[in-house]
């Protein structure tokens, strides 16, 4: 594949947020997400600069064109631009010249022998950072289908999301789409374990429970605050001990099958506490960066690994990350951000680098994108 041409803009996430869009060869485009709630080992999204100046290095950086790629690797290329466009910047350029070698078929360019698709995990309920009402401290109340296909799974998502509505009194949604309602953390946990141990509920296919508590969020002061805690106690503040506990009865009580950043995101030590017989994850924690992997592997820390490629802004380094962590036996699920855009890619790095899971949401247009894709993908392989 030969670069012809390279143009970028800006567009809107779902958001409303600026984020950047790149094209190449005036067909192949891809957009990169921004986060709301962010750790803060990520790289910078855009340059200090800011977007437009990005923008405008790209549209105006002859070297692209007349380049040729052939192999992933070569994406590499791309990496040391970062200090001038941003990870953002640089993760789009990527997966538009990704796109392009691929003729849009990235999951059959990096992987023609792919067979199995991730399994959806979906933010049912939401609060923290996605939203400025009055919910939850804990971010993500998630579901886990089990059922054949991913085609089944992303239904039973949907079907729950909407049936879950009136059972919480939910009036809007976060940014995620998960609906919001002023139930306290301990009243949200009831209310869907009650619902989901329902055969009627869920088509007669278990779904499990998941959280992405996103903790640091709501450590101050060496403490993790709650606002919203229980019906009868709406105040509460943990310390380090006792949150750890408070996570590890969670996961008792509930049959929790996933907890994504529990404690705050340099708590190594503190991560390596958390019951391991559910899927203890790093986001913040670990930030798709290898370094910060090697460590969360050595202190035990976690059994699985959050993937966004725009937190290390690089393809390549996103692919290291996920090869280190199927290495040593740790979960992969590779991620959406809050401010999404219509872009895939994901959904194809999914399949091609098997990544068993797909965290993209389930409401929202944006979410939808990487659902629909993951079917059609599901149909060119089994069809």
């Amino acid at each position: 594949m030969k670069i012809k041409s390279v143009f970028a803009r800006v567009i809107p996430n779902s958001r409303n947020q600026p984020t950047i869009e790149v094209v190449v060869n005036k067909k192949y485009k891809a957009a990169a997400p921004s986060g709301a709630s962010t750790g803060a080992t990520e790289v910078k999204a855009f340059p200090n600069k800011g977007i437009n100046f990005a923008v405008d290095f790209i549209n105006n950086y002859n070297d692209f064109t007349g380049m040729k790629f052939e192999e992933f690797n070569e994406l590499e290329v791309f990496d040391e631009l970062i200090g001038n466009i941003g990870g953002n910047g640089v993760i789009a350029l990527q997966f538009a010249v990704l796109k392009a070698m691929a003729e849009n078929k990235v999951w059959k360019f990096l992987n023609p022998k792919a067979k199995k698709l991730p399994t959806p995990v979906g933010n049912v309920i939401g609060g923290g950072a996605h939203t400025k009402e009055k919910a939850s401290d804990i971010q993500e109340y998630l579901l886990i289908p089990k059922a054949k296909t991913f085609e089944e799974k992303a239904f039973l998502n949907s079907y729950i999301h909407k049936k879950i509505k009136t059972v919480v009194n939910a009036k809007h949604k976060t940014d995620e789409g998960a609906w919001i309602t002023k139930l306290s953390d301990i009243e949200i946990f009831e209310a869907l374990n009650e619902f989901l141990d329902d055969d009627k509920n869920t088509l007669g296919e278990r779904v499990n429970l998941g959280i992405d508590m996103a903790a640091s969020e709501f450590y101050k002061n060496n403490a993790y605050e709650y606002h919203n805690f229980s019906k009868t106690v709406k105040k509460r503040k943990l310390s380090r001990k006792q949150q750890i506990d408070f996570v590890n009865s969670l996961i008792d009580d509930y049959n929790l099958k996933y907890v994504e950043d529990p404690l705050d995101e340099n708590d190594f030590l503190g991560f390596s506490r958390i019951n391991k017989k559910t899927l203890v994850c790093g986001d913040d924690l670990i930030t798709t960066n290898l370094d910060r992997l090697k460590k969360a592997i050595k202190f035990n820390s976690v059994n699985c690994v959050i993937i966004k490629p725009n937190q290390i802004g690089s393809v390549i380094k996103t692919k290291q990350v996920v090869d280190y962590a199927h290495k040593n036996n740790v979960k992969t699920i590779i991620s959406h951000r809050s401010g999404e855009t219509y872009d895939a890619t994901i959904s194809h790095l999914a399949v091609a680098w098997k990544i068993p899971y797909l965290k993209c949401g389930i409401y929202g247009k944006e979410r939808r994108a990487k659902i629909e894709e993951c079917i059609k993908i599901e149909k060119e392989i089994f069809e």
